[in-house]
């Protein structure tokens, strides 16, 4: 695109954005304003003045050049000037023109008078108010002083100022008014974000009524999420009981048949208490659970012990990065770090679990050397119920194909997403738990 470069230099933030719409055109209508008036003032008002007093200069050249002698000549520049305000003298001129170069008028001043007189010499506007203009008479140069303020405008500058302190403190006025307008705005980010995160922070609709009528569809629709989940652990409370209750009676039960029948059924009933436990964490989540403030670090670390205490062949790389505790639900990051160490051992031999913090994510990568998961197959590999027989073995291990959407539910939850790699270094598959900080 055209302006790709343009978006790079841009503000990122609304309250940026905001305030250079804002002082775009007030610093644009300053500029405008300034030069005009600088053209104005600096050049014709300048020019204008000027002009007045060459008729005074060309006629007091004209009476001294008429004089008969040089000290008559001086004696009549004198005596003209006086009421001319003009003070003459016979005097040797400067080597070149002299003014600052800051001083806009005195350029158009040395400028109006050289195409003015017909014999300049030189003329200094450099120092405090006065002009001086050597003039080539017929007695010698003369040297001519007259005030300044005669040939420019008295203090062009103040209107400057004035439009500049004047744009400067509306400014203010209207920055500190269109921040107090977005400040809603941006708490209503916050607040959104964090609840994308797993947090519910306190929130009341404030502002404009577009920003409020927001607000408002969004506590809304926090609440309903809010009920939903109140309803779906009612409902896992009932369901915990009801199906727990029975099928512990039915395991009594088989006790009291001989042991050769009552074996497989054991079993059966064993399996039914697993795929419950297994619907039961799906449905779970991490809804249940409230936020602690925990290291990453620790958390994972627990995990891989215990993982290697119960003889499973779990390695921890080192941590990238410096881990702080952050907002997390510990037992939900837990559960679902051990479905995915289980899952690699499941289907593999051996497994390592790394953890890199970012300055505004934790990646937290379980890999194996099984035989990994066809790329086409991934998404549908992460959905709840889901059996990939032809990629992952799962003769070698039982499961109703909820373990990877156990995990990716609880990335939810913290606002972040379960992405599935091939591993460079086993060879199987990796599957990266994705943390919004």
């Amino acid at each position: 695109m055209a302006f790709d470069w343009l978006k790079r230099w841009m503000p990122r933030g609304l309250q940026g954005r905001a305030a250079l719409i804002l002082l775009l055109p007030v610093v644009t209508l300053q500029l405008v304003i300034s030069i005009s008036f600088v053209q104005r003032h600096f050049e014709g008002v300048t020019q204008q003045m000027t002009r007045s007093v060459l008729i005074d200069l060309r006629f007091l050249s004209q009476a001294v050049d008429a004089a008969p002698d040089r000290a008559a000549a001086e004696a009549r520049a004198q005596t003209l000037g006086q009421p001319l305000e003009l003070e003459a003298r016979f005097a040797p001129p400067m080597p070149a023109d002299a003014v600052r170069f800051f001083d806009l008028s005195g350029r158009a001043v040395i400028e109006t008078l050289r195409a003015g007189l017909e014999t300049p010499l030189a003329v200094e506007v450099a120092e405090g108010r006065r002009v001086t203009a050597w003039i080539d008479t017929a007695h010698g140069p003369l040297a001519v002083t007259f005030d300044r303020r005669r040939v420019s405008a008295s203090n062009p500058h103040q209107l400057i100022v004035l439009i500049v302190v004047l744009g400067a403190l509306l400014t203010l006025v209207a920055y500190l008014f269109l921040r107090n307008q977005l400040r809603p705005v941006t708490r209503l980010a916050a607040v959104a974000s964090a609840y994308g995160k797993g947090r519910i922070l306190p929130y009341k609709a404030a502002g404009a009524s577009e920003v409020r009528a927001a607000g408002m569809a969004f506590l809304d629709m926090r609440n309903r999420i809010e009920r939903q989940t109140q309803a779906r652990r009612l409902m896992l409370s009932g369901i915990s009981h009801d199906l727990r209750t029975p099928l512990t009676r039915l395991r009594l039960g088989l006790t009291m048949l001989p042991e050769e029948e009552a074996a497989p059924l054991v079993g059966d009933v064993d399996e039914m208490r697993r795929l419950l436990d297994a619907f039961l964490d799906f449905a779970r989540g991490d809804a249940a659970e409230a936020m602690e403030t925990v290291d990453p670090a620790d958390l994972v670390a627990r995990v891989v012990e215990d993982a290697q205490r119960a003889g499973q062949a779990v390695r921890l790389r080192p941590v990238q990065g410096r881990s702080e505790p952050m907002p997390l639900r510990p037992t939900a990051l837990r559960r679902a770090l051990e479905n995915l160490i289980n899952n690699a051992l499941r289907y593999g031999t051996r497994c390592e679990v790394a953890l890199v913090v970012g300055p505004r994510s934790l990646r937290l990568s379980v890999e194996d050397d099984g035989p990994g998961i066809p790329e086409e197959r991934r998404e549908e590999a992460m959905r709840p119920f889901s059996r990939l027989d032809p990629a992952r073995n799962q003769d070698r291990g039982t499961g109703v194909g909820l373990g990877l959407a156990i995990v990716a539910d609880i990335a939810h939850g913290h606002g972040g997403a379960l992405h599935l790699h091939d591993s460079e270094g086993l060879g199987g598959l990796r599957a990266e738990l994705v943390l919004a900080r």
